[in-house]
């Protein structure tokens, strides 16, 4: 199995203010040409954050800017390669939230599921509540009824908007899309149901749709149709 790449390759933690004024040469040979990620801190707190493609500077302006009477410790964490440094920035500022950082942070291509967690949390009260007043359709059982009517796309209550599909068969890559309302469209032909339109691709009587269908759940994620369900 292939070693992992480390993302830190190396940090230097809870160093005072004096330190770093006394003894900068020392540690700018440390950060001297690398990129990383540093904090700040004030009394024991996170006051701020912030990556630096040269990091050597970056620290040294921090003893002249704004921030230069705020702080009184730091620490500095050396990454290898800058690729996703600007995304790891922004996790660390949603998370944390330093009171000295006034951008927020921004993911690239992240998607925002509050409002799928929202429509799920509605479908389990609804479920919840057909369940105590003594109907209950499992989800196999609503599968295999709308599998078989053509009329009636089955993924419309589990999506909110156009989806791409892909799939393998016989070492070729096949390619799918769901519309906003539900329909698999596959080679100029929209089909109610996964297993339809998965026996159409692999020219087969029947086909299990939910797991021959892949989407992309996060950019680079591709995992089975069948997860909408779970």
């Amino acid at each position: 199995m292939a070693k992992r790449k480390p993302l830190v390759s190396q940090h230097l933690e809870n160093i005072s203010r004096e330190a770093f004024e006394k003894y900068q040469n020392i540690i700018r040979q440390y950060v001297r040409r690398r990129q990383g990620v540093y904090a700040l801190y004030r009394q024991g707190k996170l006051y701020y954050v912030g990556l630096a493609s040269n990091l050597r500077s970056r620290l040294a302006h921090h003893l002249r800017d704004r921030h230069r009477l705020s702080w009184d410790r730091f620490g500095v964490y050396l990454t290898i390669g800058d690729s996703h440094l600007k995304e790891l920035e922004s996790l660390i500022l949603r998370i944390v939230k330093p009171p000295a950082n006034k951008q927020k942070g921004k993911f690239i291509s992240s998607e925002d599921i509050r409002g799928r967690f929202t429509r799920n949390i509605r479908e389990f009260q609804r479920g919840e509540l057909l369940s105590l007043i003594g109907k209950e359709v499992s989800d196999r059982e609503e599968g295999q009824k709308s599998d078989s009517d053509d009329k009636k796309p089955i993924l419309a209550k589990y999506i909110n908007g156009p989806i791409k599909l892909r799939a393998r068969h016989k070492g070729k890559t096949i390619k799918a899309n769901i519309s906003k309302d539900g329909f698999i469209h596959f080679q100029g032909k929209k089909y109610a149901s996964p297993s339809l339109s998965g026996a159409a691709a692999c020219k087969r009587r029947s086909c299990n749709g939910w797991t021959f269908w892949h989407y992309e759940r996060a950019p680079g994620d591709w995992v089975s149709l069948n997860e909408l369900r779970k």
